[in-house]
């Protein structure tokens, strides 16, 4: 009698088990959480803030977690991570004979405890000797470090590992070949990853695109620049001109430059999105995102509204010197119009600006100007991969030269013009690995949404890409910090001929990192 109670209670488990996956599947969306965070230099601190996020009220629906670059643990405590060939569960792991650090044996634990996709970043150790094709200098330890994403399933299994390939100055090691990383879920979805300053390169961001991923998780630690590659900027931008969605989850602390988290559905724009200025948080936001195939149908998007304000987050600058620019004429009391065509080099883009006076003070520094700039050449910060721009666009400046340009207000007070057109036209060269994007910005660090803008871009018989970018007719914009087409070319793998000898033999990640 005992054994036909057990057969009938495992086959309803069976049996609920399997109406829970149908209804996962049928969904049209799912319910995704990204969580901004304030790193402590404590790993313990960390990991219990990790966990009493993924149980948290506010995370209680999600049906994945994704947590930031850099913010769990440090060298000094790195961790094996399995194979996810393996199916390794680290929470069912022997603890006596475990390799695994308690830190991810409890994260695997919280996952298979709130039955969700869990994706974190750590710093991760691998014997050199695992990899015997690597003949590379490898340190006296044995080991290699990499920045990792690891990615558990809903019973806490090692599902997907992905290994940083463009590093940020990092004191890290890259792979032996760049990585590309998926998984897949059990509510219909496959998801890319790559880590932070990735998204800038073709491997391995824009080549999952290539393949035909349409939503990707992202941990970030980004140290954001005026005027155009800023966190939310840059994610937003990355997500529209690819039109997949985007899970970002970021690092949260402004007194070194970090903050930047967002839910966005491709052309359809932002679900969330959270830039700090002051004081960096440990929140997770949430959103329901629509399956890539159900597109069409609306969501609810809570925005909130994050004012321009004084801003004490340390943010760095672009190489503005190195662009052809013009000021705008603004003169105090009276509206203007400009349309111009500025030229580096060979590469020219065409504006149409008109604004009007909303005050009085024009000239004082305690507002903006602004400067139409344009840029063709390399973008090629020291000891980092480089990558290739084409940029043109409207930027804020503190003062009338180009040196004030790409640096915020320190004390903000209410804008003096306002833009009624905002319009550039630029014909881009065909290349086989680029992406061009809208890039804007206002002065609360926040971009533009697609509902404020125009966006078109075709493809000519000469294979060259023309590119309308421009606000609206019935939109006006003020605060603005900048409005701008991003031409990211991936020259990456130096068969382009662009540039000097010298540069294009500084180009692409062909020269590992050791150390």
């Amino acid at each position: 009698m005992a054994k036909n109670y057990w057969g009938f209670f495992l086959t309803l488990g069976l049996m609920f088990g399997l109406s829970q996956q149908a209804l996962l599947l049928s969904r049209d969306y799912y319910t995704a959480g990204v969580v901004e965070f304030r790193p402590s230099s404590q790993l313990s601190d960390n990991l219990d803030a990790y966990v009493e996020i993924i149980h948290s009220k506010n995370a209680s629906l999600t049906d994945i977690i994704v947590f930031p670059e850099s913010t769990l643990n440090e060298a000094g405590s790195t961790t094996f991570v399995p194979n996810p060939e393996d199916q390794i569960n680290p929470c069912l792991s022997d603890p006596e004979f475990s390799v695994y650090e308690e830190f991810l044996v409890t994260l695997s634990c919280a996952a298979r405890n709130s039955s969700k996709y869990i994706v974190i970043n750590l710093t991760e150790k691998q014997k050199c000797e695992d990899v015997p094709e690597d003949t590379r200098p490898c340190a006296l330890n044995g080991l290699n470090v990499f920045n990792t994403n690891v990615v558990f399933d809903r019973q806490g299994v090692v599902v997907s590992r992905y290994r940083k390939v463009h590093l940020y100055g990092e004191p890290k090691n890259s792979t032996y070949l760049p990585e590309t990383s998926i998984f897949e879920t059990d509510f219909g979805v496959t998801f890319g990853h790559f880590i932070c300053f990735d998204i800038l390169f073709y491997t391995p961001a824009h080549q999952l695109v290539d393949q035909g991923v349409t939503d990707f998780v992202y941990p970030a630690m980004w140290f954001s620049q005026l005027p155009f590659l800023t966190a939310v900027q840059i994610q937003l931008g990355w997500s529209y001109a690819n039109d997949v969605n985007l899970l970002a989850a970021g690092a949260s602390d402004p007194s070194v430059g970090n903050s930047g988290s967002g839910i966005y559905q491709g052309r359809s724009g932002s679900m969330k999105r959270v830039m700090r200025q002051e004081m960096g948080e440990r929140t997770v936001y949430v959103a329901r995102v629509p399956k890539y195939k159900s597109r069409g149908r609306r969501m609810r998007r809570d925005l909130g509204r994050q004012s321009a304000t004084s801003s004490s987050f340390n943010i760095k600058r672009d190489y503005l010197e190195n662009f052809s620019s013009e000021e705008l004429p603004l003169e105090s009391g009276k509206s203007g119009n400009l349309s111009k065509i500025l030229c580096h080099g060979g590469f020219c883009c065409h504006f149409d600006v008109a604004w009007r006076s909303l005050g009085s003070q024009m000239g004082n520094q305690s507002y903006y100007s602004y400067r139409l700039g344009i840029f063709d050449g390399w973008r090629n910060e020291k000891r980092l991969d480089v990558n290739y721009v084409r940029n043109c666009g409207l930027f804020a400046c503190r003062g009338d030269s180009i040196d004030d340009c790409g640096q915020l207000m320190v004390d903000l007070r209410q804008p003096e013009v306002t833009f009624s057109r905002l319009e550039i036209r630029v014909t881009y060269p065909h290349s086989r690995e680029f992406l061009l994007f809208p890039n804007t910005l206002l002065d609360n660090l926040l971009p533009l949404e697609p509902k404020q803008f125009e966006w078109s871009q075709q493809q000519t018989a000469e294979e060259s890409h023309q590119v309308r970018f421009a606000l609206r007719p019935s939109q006006e914009v003020s605060h603005l910090l900048t409005f701008a087409i991003y031409g990211n070319y991936y020259y990456n793998d130096c068969t382009f001929g662009v540039g000097t000898a010298e540069e294009q033999l500084a180009c692409g990640y062909s020269h590992p990192k050791v150390y």
